[in-house]
């Protein structure tokens, strides 16, 4: 039987970590950025723990450049991550 990982692939937790990055750069905490992306303060918690699925979206992420005045492709990597 095929038991699949709950983790995060290396590309979401990039994603992740560059949200998080911002969001402490900016001094917002989970809970003002759950209200500004219309998500609950828990979910933000469950994306930023990387050993839980859950994770950001395009629209998430469209939404997240409005909140932190960027380009939605600056939560992207520079170059193709190669999976291990």
């Amino acid at each position: 039987m095929f038991v699949r990982e709950n983790h995060k692939s290396e590309l979401d937790l990039f994603i992740v970590n560059k949200v998080k990055e911002l969001r402490l750069e900016k001094n917002i905490s989970q809970a003002v950025l759950a209200i500004k992306l219309e998500v609950s303060d828990a979910f933000i918690g469950q994306i930023e723990n990387p050993k839980h699925r859950a994770k950001y979206n395009v629209a998430h992420l469209n939404k997240l450049a409005q909140i932190f005045n960027c380009s939605p492709k600056d939560f992207l990597p520079d170059k193709p991550i190669i999976s291990k």
